[in-house]
């Protein structure tokens, strides 16, 4: 699991020259919960038809050239690279949009959380 690695696959896209952006997000595990107790284990499950049917939708949006994610399944320490999503585009009107809806739909759909 690299973010650069999902940069270079982006820039071998062969219409890579259409795009004026690439936008990244690099989910980490957290060290405490959403209501502030502490996690010393994160563990993951993930739905890898529903993340590739997210890709596959988002990549129909104008002006997306390439998304990929990386989601990473099993137990993660704090600090640990979870998820990873890289989406090239033409413009920030339509790039930023389009990771902010994967990240929520991956977040719904695709995975399934256990903190310890």
């Amino acid at each position: 699991m690299n973010l650069q690695d999902l940069v270079n696959k982006i820039k071998d896209h062969p219409s890579y020259h259409q795009a004026g952006m690439i936008l990244c997000h690099n989910g980490i595990a957290r060290g405490t919960s959403r209501d502030g107790r502490p996690v010393s284990e994160l563990f993951v499950k993930v739905n890898r038809q529903r993340l590739a049917e997210i890709l596959d939708e988002m990549k129909k949006r104008p002006g997306i050239i390439e998304i990929l994610a990386d989601v990473k399944e099993g137990p993660h320490k704090v600090g640990d690279d979870v998820m990873l999503i890289a989406v090239a585009g033409d413009f920030r009107e339509n790039v930023f949009p389009v990771l902010r809806e994967t990240i929520e739909l991956i977040k719904r759909d695709v995975t399934e959380k256990t903190e310890k």
